[in-house]
């Protein structure tokens, strides 16, 4: 095991029970720059709580080409108004050239191998520059996040992965949002629990959880970032 990944099991144990906050503190104080956030721009909550502990943190988003208007208007906004340096990743290829090689649609037949080219790959050069990287991922929203560790090893990667909010309910995440008048994706105030790629997402019905929009009809339940 490497010390980074000693660190990042050492951390998990000791921080399971720690405020959001103080989670992210130690991520500043034991990672300084080398600490990032991402945000799919569902709402901002990890970024706002991350500018709180570490101002002026890098904000990673991934810019599929697939996104909602709203989204990229959510993330407008919070570079504009939050004490984040929001930046953007996009993928090797654009829409076009990825329809031209794979032909058109390539999310409807073949929807895993989409979310590698367009959201896989980029993150993951993008993390390049970090040893440590902070989630939104919170265990209530799915049966394959109800094991999520407030600090893991991304094994993929070689970097810790810091998931702050993993003990959070949906309650809490509201209560927070309230509290400190957070800026949150108005598809969330539109029938969408959870907010990905255009093609991918639809509404949710009552009851169900927070997942079963996102490519509704398949057994598809991850887009391959957090597995």
């Amino acid at each position: 095991m490497t010390d980074l990944e000693i660190l990042a099991e050492r951390a998990g144990r000791e921080l399971e029970d720690a405020p959001a906050l103080d989670i992210l503190d130690w991520a500043a104080r034991t990672f300084g720059p080398r600490f990032c956030v991402t945000s799919s721009m569902e709402d901002a909550v990890v970024a706002h709580l991350a500018s709180r502990a570490v101002p002026g943190v890098d904000v990673l988003f991934l810019d599929t080409g697939y996104h909602f208007p709203e989204t990229i208007g959510t993330r407008d906004a919070v570079a504009a108004v939050m004490d984040v340096s929001v930046l953007t990743l996009t993928p090797r290829r654009s829409v076009a050239e990825q329809d031209a090689e794979h032909g058109p649609r390539l999310h409807d037949r073949d929807p895993d191998l989409c979310c590698a080219l367009r959201k896989v790959e980029p993150l993951t050069a993008g993390l390049a520059a970090y040893d440590a990287w902070a989630t939104g991922l919170r265990r209530d929203e799915s049966p394959t996040r109800a094991g999520t560790p407030v600090v893991g090893w991304d094994a993929r990667r070689g970097k810790v992965k810091i998931s702050p909010i993993a003990r959070w309910t949906r309650d809490d995440v509201d209560a927070y949002v309230a509290e400190h008048g957070v800026l949150t994706n108005p598809l969330l105030m539109d029938g969408y629990a959870s907010v990905g790629c255009a093609p991918c997402t639809h509404r949710v019905a009552e009851g169900e959880d927070s997942r079963a929009g996102r490519w509704a009809g398949s057994a598809k339940t991850e887009c391959g970032l957090h597995g």
